[in-house]
Order: C-alpha cells, then sequence, then structure tokens
C-alpha cells in the first residue's frame, strides 16, 4: 500500500519537473537579431516559429508604426502606398540605343548615301537631270525614315532620330539645289571640274554619314555639329 502511494507522486514530480525544464528551454530560445552586422533587436521562438516585435521592424526599414482600434499600420519609407512587388522590381529602362533601330537607321544610311551618289555624278560629270529620279529617292527615302522612327524606343533612339532627320533635311536641301542649277543651265554654263571637292555642304553631310554610321556601330550616342 505504502509503495502504491509514493508512485503517484514520483509521477508528479517528473511531470512538474519536465515542465520546467520546457519553461527553461524557452526562456533560453531568446536570441540577438543582427542586421548586417549590426544587433538589431530579439528573435523570439514560439512554437517552432521566429518573431521579431513589430518596433524592431519599423526601426530597421527606417518606417513607422500606427497602432489603430482594429488594425496595425506599418509604413516603410520611400515606398508610396499600394505599390505592389511586380512594381518595384520592374526592370530598368533601357539605355543606350536600342538594335532595332540601330539595323533601320543603318539601312537608312546607306540609301542616303546612294542618293548623294546618284546626284554627285551629275555634279562630276556634268550629265542632265532626266525623268523623276531625283524626286523618287526623296520619297523613298523620307518613307524608310519614317519606318525607322517606329524602332526609337529609346531616349538614345530619339536623339540619333533627330540627327538623322537633320541629315535628311540637309541631303534634301542639297539635292534639290544640286537639280535645279541643272535644269536651269543653258549651253553657255559650265561646271567646274573641282565643284565636287569645293562643295562646302556636301562635303558637311559626308562627313554627318561617316559620324553617323560609327555612332549606330558603337550603340551609344553621341553628338556631331555637321548633323545639324
Amino acid at each position: 500500500m505504502s509503495n502504491r502511494t509514493k508512485f503517484p507522486y514520483a509521477l508528479l514530480f517528473a511531470v512538474i519537473l519536465a515542465c520546467a525544464g520546457m519553461l527553461f528551454a524557452q526562456g533560453n530560445s531568446d536570441r540577438t537579431l543582427f542586421v548586417n552586422g549590426k544587433a538589431s533587436g530579439t528573435v523570439v521562438q514560439i512554437g517552432g516559429r521566429s518573431y521579431v516585435d513589430i518596433d524592431t521592424v519599423a526601426q530597421i526599414m527606417n518606417g513607422s508604426v500606427t497602432v489603430e482600434p482594429s488594425r496595425v499600420l506599418l509604413t516603410i519609407a520611400g515606398r508610396a502606398a499600394g505599390t505592389n512587388v511586380s512594381a518595384a522590381a520592374a526592370p530598368p529602362v533601357q539605355e543606350g540605343l536600342s538594335k532595332d533601330f540601330a539595323r533601320a537607321a543603318i539601312g537608312e544610311l546607306a540609301e542616303m548615301r546612294e542618293w548623294r551618289g546618284a546626284v554627285g555624278t551629275i555634279l562630276t560629270y556634268n550629265g542632265p537631270v532626266a525623268g523623276t529620279w531625283p524626286q523618287d529617292y526623296h520619297d523613298r527615302v523620307n518613307a524608310d525614315l519614317d519606318q525607322a522612327a517606329v524602332s526609337a524606343t529609346t531616349a538614345a533612339d530619339q536623339d540619333a532620330l533627330q540627327l538623322l532627320r537633320n541629315q535628311f533635311a540637309n541631303l534634301a536641301q542639297w539635292s534639290s539645289d544640286v537639280v535645279t542649277t541643272r535644269q536651269t543651265m543653258n549651253a553657255t554654263n559650265t561646271v567646274s571640274p573641282n565643284v565636287v571637292q569645293n562643295d562646302s555642304m556636301l562635303a558637311k553631310i559626308s562627313d554627318c554619314s561617316r559620324f553617323l554610321s560609327s555612332m549606330l556601330v558603337s550603340g551609344a550616342f553621341a553628338d556631331n555639329s555637321n548633323c545639324h
């Protein structure tokens, strides 16, 4: 009878020791939180999960906590209300010349050189202007310039496109002047054999063309006075 009485007490004592051990273990489960090597708060483990005080979170994130009757508001500095994760992670705006625009612009320059060469030929060889080919060149190059503009998607593309438009305008004006002069010449007028070498506008157009070709291949926008 005496042994039976002692057994429940021994069992009760063992349960108390186990509970005390659990409480002691929980009391020592807290850990110090380090952010970038700096102690920033305490991490408490409850039920296998880790918890950090919300004021500590606000301090780490340079934010603030507002406690209301039915909710707690955590405001993070530098992020507007309603900003979602996908918007915050949006890819940066592309810089430099896009490949599609550069490809279209290089093709446009090639057509401008062909146009310039055709007009230059009548200067070099004192040839007549027959047919509508000068206007045909103008219209085709202008249409392709509009197509190149569709490919301009970056700020650098837009800046380069403006230089390309300037080049087209200068080339169109030069071509018109040459064609008009040739059409109004009579038998008593001759063209100097050095007219091409002495043509300052043609030199400017040629220099701009070389510059634009180099710039487009590099992929980075640059400016040049010959393209204005």
